[in-house]
């Protein structure tokens, strides 16, 4: 049987941007739950939660974009002139963070603009994450194989509401798992602050979910229209008990449940915008098969691939599995 190499390659990067959303998204959830937290020693503990992994959380950020300019060079070449700005400022920010993240341990008395700095990368990262997203969404104009509309079609309501709620998302990522890893005070903290960020990130989701299907009639016939409805159905139905889930995890006060409920609401949602995506790369305008480069390429990257990826994983597991645990206040990891 022939196996298609675009639909396998475009399940790769799903899983890389996936894999990127929910594992740099609790890191980037630190910087932006930071102006809740105003000790200095709290603040070293959180960022030393995620000190041994935050790098290596970024590994599929490349993975997805070069395996998106690599294999499906028309989509990339329409996708990146139409998102430009928003994509340009998160890398900035995620630059931005970065340096902020190292300076803050190197200096006292200016430790608090650092914090800032980490602050406002996490932040406009996360939300440029999410209009970049919604900007997708919402449509890209296309003419031939080119990109057609305009310097700021990527700001639109919609948008800017895919921003908030990107960045409400990764602040709940955030603080649950500090409930994950920390103890005492700055645990009871995290988990009071994770219940109004569910509460408002739920709101969110479904205001995006009901804008959605009226956006583009392709998207009103995925979710409303036979069959394809049924199928769709349950993603709602399993958001609600993920949002149970996190909600009675915080109630009864455990700390792993809802880190993982959180996780379950973003792979949830992802699973929701697959189903009005595909199977296009571009809603509505280009294809999967359409966008995908020539079959020899594909063939020679994905025997990389199928040595990184695994390798990828193995690094990724093993550093969460070494620095598993609460963390010491006294000790951290940086």
């Amino acid at each position: 049987m022939d196996v298609d190499l675009s639909f396998v390659w475009a399940g790769i990067i799903a899983f890389a941007v996936l894999a990127y959303v929910v594992l740099d998204g609790f890191d980037l959830g630190i910087g932006i739950v930071f102006p809740f937290f105003l000790k200095r020693r709290d603040r070293d503990v959180m960022t030393n939660s995620i000190a041994p992994v935050w790098d290596g959380n970024e590994t599929w950020l490349v993975l997805g974009g070069g395996g998106l300019m690599a294999v499906f060079p028309l989509a990339y070449s329409i996708i990146i002139p139409a998102l430009y700005m928003p994509i340009i400022l998160m890398l900035v920010s995620l630059i931005f963070r970065g340096v902020a993240f190292e300076f803050r341990w190197r200096t006292h008395d200016e430790s608090h603009l650092w914090d800032f700095g980490f602050w406002i990368g996490s932040s406009v990262a996360a939300i440029m994450q999410g209009i970049a997203l919604g900007a997708l969404v919402q449509g890209i104009a296309v003419e031939g194989r080119q990109y057609a509309g305009g310097w700021w079609d990527w700001l639109s309501p919609f948008s800017v509401l895919t921003g908030v709620a990107v960045l409400v998302g990764y602040a709940l990522l955030g603080v649950t798992w500090l409930n994950l890893k920390t103890s005492g005070d700055l645990q009871v903290r995290s988990a009071t602050l994770a219940r109004p960020l569910t509460l408002g990130l739920l709101g969110l989701i479904g205001a995006v979910s009901l804008w959605t299907p009226f956006i583009n009639d392709m998207y009103f016939e995925r979710w409303f229209g036979w069959p394809t409805a049924f199928f769709s159905s349950f993603v709602p139905l399993l958001l609600a008990a993920c949002a149970y889930s996190l909600w009675n995890g915080l109630r009864h006060g455990r700390h792993l449940q809802p880190f993982l409920s959180a996780l379950g609401l973003f792979v949830l949602s992802f699973v929701g915008l697959g189903i009005s995506f595909y199977p296009y790369m571009i809603p509505g305008v280009l294809t999967i098969q359409d966008a995908a480069g020539p079959e020899s390429s594909m063939k020679f990257l994905l025997a990389g691939a199928v040595v990184l990826v695994p390798m990828i994983l193995a690094y990724t597991g093993y550093a969460y599995w070494v620095f598993r645990g609460k963390i010491d206040p006294e000790e951290g990891y940086h």
